[in-house]
This record gives C-alpha cells, sequence and structure tokens, in this order.
C-alpha cells in the first residue's frame, strides 16, 4: 500500500453553495466517464482506494487537509448522480450525521426498486452495519464514527467509505471497505485506512489478534460466570496510572487501552448472558449480537490478554496519503473560470461520446491539452 500524509483536521466550515454546485457538475462527470469507459464495478474500487478518494475530492475542488473532504465529496456523489443512478449503475446510501442512520432503509428502497431478492437487500444491510461496528468496536482508536456511505452495483457489490473523529486532538478518520476485498468482517477487512494522526488502538482486526478473539468469543460461550469472576476481580486492584482499576506492575502484560473507565458489571453481566443465549458459532456473529458494544468487547479482550496470555494487536492499521487543492486557498483559491471550462469539456465530452469513437478521442486530446496547460499555469503561479 502506498503512504504518504494527511493531516485531516476537524473542520466546522461550509462549503459554499457555487463550488458545491460545481463539484456535482465534475463529479457526475468524473463518474459517468469511469462507467463508460470501464463499466460501475471500476468506480466502487476507485472509490474504495483512500488515495484515490482524496485525489478525487481535490480535484473538484476540495481541500486536502479538511475533513470536510470526505463529507463533501460523497455529498457531492450523491446528489450530482441523482437521477441518473439506474443508468449509471451505482447507488449511494447513507451520508453525514442523521443521515448515516438511515443508510440500511435506503439500502432497502433501492433493492425494492431494483427488483433485488430479500437475501441480496439483507447482505448489503448486514455489510452496511458490520462495518460500523467493525470500525466502532474492533479498532478502538477514539475515533467515532459520524459519517457513513454505502454504494452498491447491481451486481450487489459495494464499497463503503465512512469517517470518525477525535474531538479530543481535532482530526478526522476514514475507513475504505470493498465487498471483493472482504474475506472476513472481524480480520483485516479494510481496503484503506486514511489518517493525519498515529495512535495506538486495541486493534482486533488484526491477524495478531486472531487468538483473543478466540479466547472471547469462548469465555461468552463457554465460561461466562468465570469471565464475570475475573473482570470482577481485576477490577478490585490498585488503581495506577493507565489502567483505571487494575495493578499492573512487575507483570509481562503491562498495558491495555482501557483508560480511565470502569465497567459496570451489572450491565456486562446481563449484555454477556444475552450474548450466551444467541449461541454465537464465531466471533464476528458475536459482534453482530444486539447489544454487544465496544465495553463489552473491550472488557472480553482484556480478560483474554491478561489471565489467558492472548495479547492483541496495538497497532495503528492507518495509511496516510497527500495531494493539494482547496477552497481555503491550499495552495491556491479556487478559480471559477478554470472550474467552468474544465466542467464545460467534460461534459461536452461526454455527450460527444456516446457518438463515436473518432469523438471520443477528439475529446479525449482536447482534455490532455487543457490538463497541460492548467499545470503550465499552475506552474507560474
Amino acid at each position: 500500500m502506498r503512504t504518504g500524509v494527511a493531516t485531516v483536521p476537524l473542520d466546522y466550515g461550509r462549503c459554499p453553495k457555487w463550488l458545491f454546485e460545481r463539484m456535482k457538475r465534475l463529479s457526475r462527470g468524473i463518474m459517468l466517464a469511469i462507467r463508460e469507459e470501464f463499466g460501475p464495478e471500476e468506480i466502487l474500487k476507485r472509490l474504495s482506494d483512500p488515495i484515490w478518494f482524496q485525489s478525487l475530492g481535490c480535484v473538484i475542488g476540495f481541500d486536502y487537509n479538511s475533513s470536510g473532504l470526505t463529507t463533501t465529496t460523497m455529498g457531492a456523489l450523491k446528489e450530482g448522480l441523482r437521477g441518473l443512478n439506474n443508468e449509471l449503475g451505482i447507488f449511494i446510501c447513507g451520508g453525514k450525521g442523521k443521515t448515516s442512520r438511515k443508510t440500511p432503509a435506503q439500502i432497502q428502497e433501492w433493492g425494492e426498486f431494483l427488483g433485488f431478492p430479500m437475501e441480496r437487500i439483507d447482505k448489503l444491510v448486514y455489510s452496511s452495519k458490520m462495518s460500523a461496528k467493525v470500525d466502532s468496536n474492533l479498532i478502538q482508536d477514539n475515533f467515532q464514527i459520524y459519517a457513513h456511505n454505502l454504494i452498491f452495483s447491481k451486481s450487489g457489490q459495494w464499497v463503503v467509505v465512512q469517517q470518525g473523529m477525535d474531538t479530543g486532538i481535532q482530526k478526522a478518520r476514514r475507513y475504505h471497505w470493498l465487498s471483493s476485498n472482504v474475506k472476513d468482517f472481524v480480520e483485516e477487512p479494510h481496503s484503506g485506512i486514511i489518517s493525519g494522526a498515529r495512535v495506538k488502538p486495541l486493534n482486533l482486526t488484526a491477524k495478531e489478534s486472531r487468538e483473543n478473539k478466540k479466547i472471547s468469543t469462548g469465555l461468552v460461550t463457554e465460561k461466562p460466570k468465570t469471565f464475570l469472576k475475573d473482570i470482577g476481580s481485576l477490577m478490585k486492584q490498585k488503581r495506577i496510572p493507565g489502567f483505571t482499576e487494575m495493578e499492573l506492575r512487575d507483570v509481562e502484560f503491562h498495558w491495555h487501552p482501557v483508560v480511565q473507565e470502569k465497567f459496570d458489571l451489572k450491565r456486562l453481566e446481563k449484555t454477556i448472558f444475552f450474548a450466551k443465549s444467541q449461541e454465537p458459532k464465531n466471533f464476528e456473529q458475536l459482534l453482530a449480537t444486539k447489544g454487544v458494544g465496544p465495553k463489552t468487547i473491550r472488557a472480553l479482550s482484556l480478560v483474554s490478554e491478561l489471565i489467558y496470555g492472548a495479547k492483541p494487536s496495538y497497532e495503528d492499521p492507518a495509511r496516510y496519503s497527500f495531494t493539494v487543492g482547496g477552497k481555503d486557498g491550499t495552495p491556491f483559491f479556487v478559480r471559477k473560470d478554470t472550474y467552468n471550462e474544465l466542467l464545460e469539456i467534460m461534459e461536452r465530452g461526454i455527450k460527444k461520446s456516446k457518438i463515436s469513437i473518432s469523438e471520443k478521442l477528439k475529446a479525449q486530446r482536447r482534455l490532455n491539452s487543457l490538463n497541460y496547460n492548467l499545470g503550465q499555469k499552475y506552474a507560474a503561479t
């Protein structure tokens, strides 16, 4: 995987209407061009690449160093493709904030419109929910998910682009998934994660955490009373820096990312016995169980490590990318005349692409010429 740098600070500003309208048009043109040349599945593949996605956001005029690139780019795509979804073969569900929670309902609506069998609709809904749950529970990096999009094609292939924020350090982190890459929802399922901050998370998606997850599942299905007794005993130990209720000096396992937190044993007991009643056959089914959230997962991981010696991974799975652009003037402000010229050429080229191959080639030469002239102009500035 290629690496680089992305600062991705939280951005509380709003995209100007004049710019967002152009973003919609240009992103629509780019998606139509990719579909025409490579097909709808290629769109999913490219959106799953965090570096390509970052570049797309910059090409349509957003800042490379802003959390808003994710939400604004996805918003522009969703609005720009409105009315063209069936023709394009790409359907975008979800969004930011409250809209993210509407993702399952929007998947259901599009699925019924397309005549999907219920099994395929349910699979897409499950993929949406599990990707969000994995990035909230299995990668405990303190980035709270607040934007979630699932994009799927008529063949049932899908991509997830979602973003979390850490208000404490004023940073955002974006998670990418691609269905064809997901062999196991709970073990290294991502096509990429982009962040501007290195952290030391509890990373249960890593292969190194496999034994920790196996023991965690066994604690629920075979030894729930033993687990509750163990976590209760650990919480009675003296408080030290780095862990709220545990004395870890002079032992092999000296660090665990459960900072300034007490477990509610009564609530934990209720959750564990409910999970046992569902008879999960593996860790994925355990994670999918209603009520099993980050605290339950942390408690299970803690006992698996400290009592049974199955240490999980604390390696940050995020990678980085870098590009330029921006409404805030980094490295220069968006120039409307240049943007309008680009849109005119892109849209004219798309219309003519349906006529003949020769017209396509002419449009490509014009676009190449514009790209060269823009490069010369910006190099001079």
